[in-house]
C-alpha cells in the first residue's frame, strides 16, 4: 500500500507517531495503544499476521529478569502495609525534625532510604505523602512547596537500587541489570543532596515553627525500631554485589523479607490483611506487564521499519561528539517525558537510541542511567506528571498547585542532569569501583 508517495518504512513511521498521538489524546490505555500502533505498522509494512502479533505479545513478558517486577512491587506494598516505611520516616524525623524546615529534610532522608528498598516512584511517593503531608499542613508549611518536595523525593526511587525501571531497561536493551543497579547509587545520593540545597533555598523568607529536639536516648530508641527496615537495603545490595543472588532473586528476597518483618517482627499486619496487599501488587504488575507486551509488538515493527537507522542518519553528524550527542538526546527525552510515562518511554525509545550511543562510544550503562534519570524527571513534569498526580490525589490539592511547588526542585534535577552530561565521570568512575 502506498500513500503520499512515501516508502513503506516512512509510512510505518507516520502510522506510529500519528497513531500514538491520537490514541493517547483520546485517553486509551497505553499498552493497548502500543498494540494497535504496532498492528498498523505491520499492515503498512506488509507483515500483517495475527500469529506474529500474538507471539510478540507473549515474548514481551516471557523473561526471567522481568519476574523481578512483581516481587519488587509486592515488596513496596508490604513495606507500606507492614510499618517499614513509617519507621523510616519516624527515624528521619527523630534526627533532623528539629531543624528549621525539618519536615522537608525528613522527607528527603526518608525518600533516599525508601528508594533503596522498593524501587517504585509511585509507591514511595504515596507513602511519603500519606504520612508527611498532613504533618506539614498542621505545622503551617506551604502546601504547594511541600507537595513539590515530596513528589521530587519520590522520583529518587527509580535511580537508587533496587529499581524497577532499571530492570525493564536492562531486559529491553540487553544491558546488565546488576551494573545498572550499581550505577544508580552515587547519582541517587547526589539527587538527595541537590534536594537539600534546593529546600534550603526555598525556605528563605518562610517563617516555620521550630520543633522540639528529641533527646538522644529517644533518638536511639526510634532508630532501633527501624533496625529491620535498615537491614533490607543492605541485604539486597550486599547480596547482589557479592554474587549471592541475581537482581531477580533479590526481588524475591526483598518481598519475603518485607513479609516476614511485617507479620512476625513488627506485627503490624495480619494474614487476612495480606489479600488486599496481593491484589494491589497484582494490579500494578498487570499494568506494567501489559505495557511490556504491547511495547514488544511496537518495537518489533520499529525494527522492521529500520527506524533506528533513520534516527542514526539524522543524528549521524553528532556521533563524533559524544557529549553533544548526549545533550541532544537528553533534550529529546525531556520533551518525550512531558507526554509519556517512564515505562513506555523505556520500552519504545531505549532500543532505538542505545545503538546510536554505543556507536558514539558512550558507555551503555552510563547511557542507561541517564535515560532512566531523564524519564524519572518526566514523572514530575507537566502535563502528564504521574507522580504529581499521586501527590495531588493523596493531599487533595489542585494539580496546578503541586506543579507550581515542584518548579525549584525540577530546576535542580535539570542542573544535575546537565552536570552528568558534561562530566560523565561522576557516574562512570564510581561504577568502576563498585563493580
Amino acid at each position: 500500500m502506498e500513500f503520499l508517495g512515501l516508502t513503506p518504512e516512512a509510512q510505518a513511521f507516520v502510522v506510529f507517531c500519528v497513531g500514538m498521538l491520537v490514541l493517547m489524546g483520546i485517553g486509551m490505555n497505553m499498552g493497548l495503544a502500543l498494540v494497535l500502533t504496532g498492528a498498523g505498522m505491520a499492515w503498512v509494512l506488509g507483515f500483517w499476521d495475527a500469529q506474529l502479533l500474538a507471539q510478540n505479545l507473549v515474548g514481551g513478558v516471557d523473561s526471567f529478569a522481568l519476574l523481578a517486577v512483581p516481587f519488587f512491587v509486592l515488596a513496596g506494598e508490604l513495606m507500606n502495609a507492614g510499618g517499614i516505611s513509617r519507621r523510616i520516616i519516624d527515624m528521619a524525623q527523630a534526627w533532623v525534625g528539629h531543624v528549621r524546615g525539618g519536615l522537608g529534610y525528613v522527607a528527603i532522608g526518608a525518600a533516599v532510604l525508601m528508594a533503596s528498598m522498593s524501587g517504585s516512584a509511585l509507591a514511595d511517593t504515596a507513602a511519603l505523602a500519606t504520612i508527611l503531608l498532613p504533618m506539614m499542613r498542621d505545622r503551617g508549611y506551604p502546601m504547594h512547596t511541600s507537595g513539590g518536595l515530596l513528589a521530587s523525593g519520590g522520583i529518587i526511587a527509580p535511580i537508587i537500587p533496587p529499581s524497577m525501571p532499571f530492570v525493564i531497561y536492562g531486559v529491553t536493551t540487553n544491558t546488565s541489570i546488576s551494573a545498572l543497579f550499581l550505577s544508580g547509587i552515587v547519582p541517587g545520593l547526589i539527587m538527595g543532596a541537590g534536594l537539600i540545597l534546593a529546600w534550603r533555598w526555598v525556605l528563605r523568607g518562610i517563617d516555620l515553627p521550630a520543633e522540639p529536639k528529641v533527646p538522644l536516648a529517644e533518638r536511639l530508641k526510634i532508630t532501633g525500631r527501624a533496625f529491620w527496615a535498615l537491614m533490607m537495603p543492605l541485604i539486597i545490595i550486599g547480596g547482589m554485589k557479592s554474587g549471592v543472588f541475581t537482581p531477580t532473586e533479590a526481588a524475591v528476597v526483598a518481598a519475603m523479607y518485607a513479609l516476614v518483618v511485617a507479620l512476625f517482627i513488627h506485627r503490624e499486619m495480619r494474614l487476612p490483611e495480606l489479600l488486599p496487599v496481593l491484589v494491589n501488587a497484582g494490579r500494578t504488575t498487570a499494568v506494567v506487564m501489559f505495557l511490556c507486551a504491547g511495547a514488544q509488538v511496537a518495537s518489533y515493527m520499529i525494527t522492521l521499519a529500520d527506524l533506528p537507522g533513520v534516527l542514526t542518519g539524522w543524528l549521524g553528524g553528532l556521533v563524533e561528539s559524544p557529549r553533544l550527542l548526549m545533550a541532544v538526546m537528553m533534550i529529546v527525552l525531556v520533551l518525550i517525558g512531558t507526554a509519556l510515562d517512564l515505562t513506555p518511554t523505556i520500552l519504545i525509545f531505549a532500543p532505538v537510541m542505545l545503538p546510536i550511543a554505543v556507536k558514539a562510544g558512550i558507555d551503555p550503562v552510563y547511557f542507561g542511567l541517564m535515560f532512566v534519570l531523564n524519564g524519572a524527571i518526566g514523572l514530575i513534569t507537566p502535563p502528564v506528571g504521574t507522580v504529581l498526580n499521586v501527590v495531588a490525589g493523596v493531599g487533595r490539592m489542585p494539580l496546578a498547585q503541586v506543579v507550581r511547588g515542584v518548579n525549584p526542585f525540577l530546576l535542580t534535577y535539570a542542573l544535575i542532569l546537565a552536570l552528568f552530561v558534561v562530566f560523565p565521570q561522576i557516574v562512570t568512575a564510581p561504577l568502576v569501583w563498585l563493580r
